[in-house]
C-alpha cells in the first residue's frame, strides 16, 4: 500500500468511525500534522496508527487536540472587538429585546468570554443568549474551567481585566458571571446541524485550515443560520471576496451581514 492509499484510509475510518471528515482540511498541512503525531509514537504506517487509536482512548483524545487548531486568545485583533462593541451590538440592542449569539469552533474559550464581557460591559448579559461550541471535547473542558495564564489576557483592556478575573496561584480565573452565561456544547461544524436565529455568528481564524470546498459549505450554512440582518465576523486572515454568493454583504471589514 502506498502513503497515500494508507493516509486515505485512514481518512476513510475516522470519518466512518467519528464523523470527522479529515479530506475536507487542506490534506498537505493535515497529513504533515497527523504524520508527525504518528511518528512520535513510533508507528510507521497510518494503518498501524488506526489500531493503536482504535484501542487507547488517551491516544484517540490526543489525535483529537492535535486535529483541531487550539490557539486562541481573549480580544485577538482589539481593534475588530472595539468595532463590535461601539458600532453593531448597540444597534443590534436598540432594535432586539433579545440577543442570540454563537461563537464557533470557540477552543478553550477566549473568543466566548470576550463576548461575555462585552455583552455585560453594555449592560446586555442578562439579554444575552451566548452558545459557544467545539469539535474537541478537551479544549471545552478547559473553556468551562476558566482558567488562563497571564499571557492569554495581554490583550484585554485593564477594566475588563479588573473586573472578571481573579489571580490565583499565577492563574486567572474568569468570574462566576461570564462562566455562567455561557452553554458550551460539541459540534462538529463540517457534519452537525447549525441551530438558527442568530443575531451574531463568531467565527475567527478557523476556515484557513479547511478546503475551498467546505469553507463555501460552511459559508452557506452560517448563513442559513442569521437571522436577516444579522453578522457573522471572521478572523483577520479570513475576507470573503464575493459574500453575495452566500447571501452576505460586506457591513465592515471582516464583518459580513446577511442580506
Amino acid at each position: 500500500m502506498s502513503d497515500d492509499q494508507d493516509f486515505m484510509r485512514f481518512v476513510e475510518r475516522m470519518k466512518h468511525k467519528t464523523d470527522i471528515d479529515l479530506s475536507q482540511y487542506k490534506e498537505a498541512q493535515m497529513k504533515r500534522r497527523l504524520t508527525t503525531l504518528r511518528m512520535k509514537h513510533g508507528y510507521t504506517t497510518f494503518d498501524q496508527y488506526w489500531k493503536a487509536l482504535e484501542n487507547d482512548k488517551a491516544l484517540m483524545n490526543e489525535f483529537l487536540d492535535r486535529m483541531t487548531i487550539n490557539v486562541s486568545e481573549f480580544w485577538r485583533n482589539p481593534q475588530r472587538w472595539e468595532v463590535l462593541k461601539d458600532r453593531f451590538l448597540p444597534a443590534m440592542l436598540s432594535a432586539n429585546a433579545n440577543l442570540k449569539v454563537w461563537s464557533a469552533a470557540c477552543s478553550t474559550g477566549e473568543e466566548p468570554y470576550t463576548i461575555a464581557m462585552i455583552m455585560d460591559g453594555l449592560g446586555a448579559l442578562q439579554r444575552t443568549k451566548l452558545l459557544a461550541t467545539d469539535l474537541d471535547s478537551n479544549v471545552l473542558l478547559k473553556a468551562q474551567q476558566g482558567v488562563y495564564l497571564e499571557r492569554a489576557l495581554r490583550d484585554v483592556p485593564p477594566t475588563y481585566r479588573d473586573r472578571y478575573f481573579v489571580e490565583q496561584h499565577g492563574a486567572y480565573e474568569v468570574s462566576d458571571k461570564l462562566r455562567r452565561a455561557i452553554q458550551f456544547r460539541q459540534q462538529n461544524l463540517l457534519h452537525d446541524r447549525f441551530d438558527s436565529d442568530f443575531h451574531l455568528i463568531v467565527c475567527r481564524n478557523v476556515m484557513i485550515y479547511f478546503t475551498e470546498e467546505a469553507k463555501h459549505q460552511l459559508y452557506h450554512k452560517f448563513a442559513a443560520a442569521l437571522k436577516p440582518g444579522g453578522l457573522l465576523f471572521v478572523g483577520s486572515t479570513e475576507q470573503i471576496f464575493t459574500p453575495a454568493q452566500y447571501g452576505f454583504e460586506t457591513a465592515d471589514t471582516f464583518f459580513y451581514r446577511r442580506i
